[in-house]
């Protein structure tokens, strides 16, 4: 393998175990954003943007997940259609479950947001196909899953028992920040897959990186589930 390639593996290996790390503060809040989410009673569109921006960047669940989606999509086209469908399906959830006040348990939303992470490692190293036969149609995966992420959103949100007043504005300004987040994130990410699919060790490598996805999945499923039942 050549230097280049080597490079290229540790790279990816590396954004991935950073992102397994730092899911296991995927929806944390800061102390700064804490204080003022609790004291606002304002419309706020900047300030929402930005801590919805923040959030999906720290928010490396929902990032692990979008990297299994686009890992073997070549066109453009099929980037944004599948980016699309997982954004419908997370805006709509977030919107809806703050706005209507619709609550879940976050360790059981949190653990499939991880669950979905462990399916997309597996649907790409063509588990399904061989297990069953065939592979689900991937874009009523995507935007199913997509939207449990929405609700992971919601969630986190609901903890601070926004005022009603200007909540329709501050949430759609946080969904647009969510978005924008996802943006940059993952155009950093495509730029090292684009230049890493020019080598021969992109497809040799699947299985490493794949592998490496599950089994962050895994370990925050199994963080997930630990704090539900010790909860």
């Amino acid at each position: 393998m050549s230097n280049v390639n080597k490079v290229l593996l540790k790279g990816l290996l590396l954004i991935l175990s950073l992102m397994t790390c730092f899911s296991l503060l995927a929806h944390g809040v800061d102390d700064n954003t804490k204080a003022f989410l609790l004291v606002n009673q304002e419309i706020s569109i900047i300030p929402f943007m930005y801590i919805g921006a923040k959030h999906m960047i720290s928010g490396y669940d929902h990032l692990l997940f979008l990297v299994g989606v686009i890992f073997f999509l070549y066109k453009t086209s099929d980037v944004l259609l599948y980016v699309t469908l997982f954004t419908l399906g997370h805006s709509a959830t977030l919107l809806l479950g703050v706005l209507n006040n619709i609550e879940f348990n976050p360790y059981i939303i949190d653990a499939i947001i991880a669950l979905s992470i462990v399916y997309k490692g597996f649907d790409n190293l063509g588990g399904f196909k061989s297990v069953l036969g065939f592979t689900p149609n991937l874009k009523a995966v995507v935007l199913i899953f997509g939207l449990f992420h929405g609700f992971g959103l919601a969630t986190k949100i609901q903890e601070f028992n926004l005022p009603q007043q200007g909540l329709v504005e501050n949430i759609i300004a946080f969904n647009i920040g969510v978005e924008l987040g996802q943006f940059i994130a993952l155009a950093l990410v495509l730029i090292l897959i684009s230049f890493w699919r020019r080598f021969d060790s992109y497809i040799k490598f699947s299985l490493v990186t794949n592998t490496a996805l599950m089994s962050a999945g895994l370990v925050l499923l199994g963080l997930q589930l630990g704090g539900y039942f010790i909860a």
